[in-house]
């Protein structure tokens, strides 16, 4: 025991002060409203709770974060069980937190209709923001979580509908502290890669607490950025998510939404079996009226008429070539006749014709002589009979 003149240091006190307090309210239940609440990034929540006239701090470490229902906001009104400690570095105390509860439901309803008003203000549950679904998919994106029912339930109606379908898992906590922010985080990692056609966000039912992390703001926020249309799947038909307002498409379930998502198989097989069916059909009655047009095109008089004039035309030709052919023996038979007449003319006129009637032709110097005074004495000649040719001297 120290005397009064015995001074204390500023830690002796502290620690006395920590063990009287902590030995005191080793276990409590507080109730009260959160302000400044903050999750550090190492995963521990820091808040003030309050009431109307006092104030205190609340801790609560990572590993009791994780086995949270909800994200506690500002403003909820809490019921919290834990221990009172101090911070010795700055001499404050605290509450260390081991377990929160909503003052009942109404204040996550509260909350839930405090961010959708905000969030419905901003626009973002408008409907001409929302993006269609692509009609026939290749590649779903689903974030959910790995172990729950509604995985084995989408990929089962996915594998039915569509077995060619591509269904990518993103898996996710989908309850409990942290569980909104790996959500969003999955939302964004598929925009980032843009490696799926549509995204389906999904989990099963439960209650308000259960589903809170589908409405938390982050998770909000990623859906409205997202580039690729999303569908929410989340609980029963009757819940409702902040998500599901925000989603381009909401489906009362996960099965529901595989089943939005793709068309089914044997239906489509059936339509394009329906269309065939009906484009033949229509292809054959086209070929039989177009037909039946031609034929009465073929047996129409208009039709024929060129090919009478044709045949008229052709049976004229015929004609004039046979009289062509008449008229020009006629005119080559005139032709030959006056050709052989001039040939016998000519024939008569021919010097060897003469020769052979007993005449003669005599040249001198190789030129025909037709005078007697151009034959003088000693002079040599040539006398060309119609049998050869004799030479001669003139005496």
């Amino acid at each position: 025991m120290l005397t009064e003149g015995t001074p204390l240091t500023v830690s002796e006190l502290t620690r006395r002060i920590k063990q009287t307090l902590e030995r005191g309210f080793s276990y409590i239940n507080l109730q009260g409203e959160i302000s400044n609440f903050k999750r550090h990034t190492s995963g521990h929540l820091y808040f003030t709770l309050k009431d109307e006239t006092s104030q205190i701090s609340g801790v609560m470490w990572r590993s009791r974060a994780a086995d949270l229902a909800f994200t506690p906001q500002d403003g909820m009104h809490v019921v919290l069980s834990g221990r009172v400690t101090v911070y010795e570095v700055r001499g404050n105390y605290q509450v260390e937190i081991y377990s929160i509860h909503p003052l009942g439901v109404g204040e996550l309803q509260l909350a839930f209709e405090r961010l959708r008003n905000k969030l419905g203000a901003e626009g973002l549950f408008e409907l001409d923001r929302k993006r269609p679904l692509p009609e026939f998919p290749t590649r779903i994106g689903i974030v959910t979580s790995p172990t729950g029912a509604a995985l084995h339930d989408m990929i089962h109606v996915l594998g039915r509908r569509f077995p060619g379908v591509v269904a990518i898992l993103n898996p996710v906590r989908v309850q409990g502290a942290g569980a909104a922010e790996e959500v969003s985080r999955a939302i964004a990692d598929f925009n980032s890669y843009a490696a799926v056609d549509v995204i389906i966000v999904a989990r099963g039912g439960g209650s308000l607490e259960d589903l809170w992390a589908f409405n938390e703001e982050v998770v909000a926020r990623a859906i409205h950025h997202s580039r690729i249309p999303v569908v929410s799947a989340i609980g029963h038909e009757t819940d409702f998510t902040i998500a599901d307002f925000v989603a381009d498409l909401r489906a009362p379930t996960p099965s529901a939404a595989a089943e939005l998502v793709v068309r089914d198989r044997n239906s489509l097989i059936d339509i394009v079996r329906e269309y065939w069916y009906t484009m033949h059909e229509s292809m054959l009655n086209m070929v039989t009226q177009r037909r039946d047009v031609i034929l009465h095109l073929l047996r129409s008089y208009s039709f024929n008429t060129p090919i009478d004039l044709h045949r008229r035309f052709s049976q004229r030709v015929d004609e004039l070539q046979r009289g062509m052919a008449i008229s020009m023996g006629h005119r080559f038979a005139m032709v030959k006749s006056t050709t052989e007449s001039l040939h016998h003319r000519v024939g008569a006129l021919d010097p060897e014709m003469v020769l052979r009637r007993g005449y003669a032709m005599v040249y001198k110097n190789h030129s025909i002589v037709s005078s007697s005074k151009d034959v003088h004495g000693e002079d040599d000649l040539e006398v060309k009979f119609h049998d050869g040719l004799v030479r001669t001297t003139v005496q």
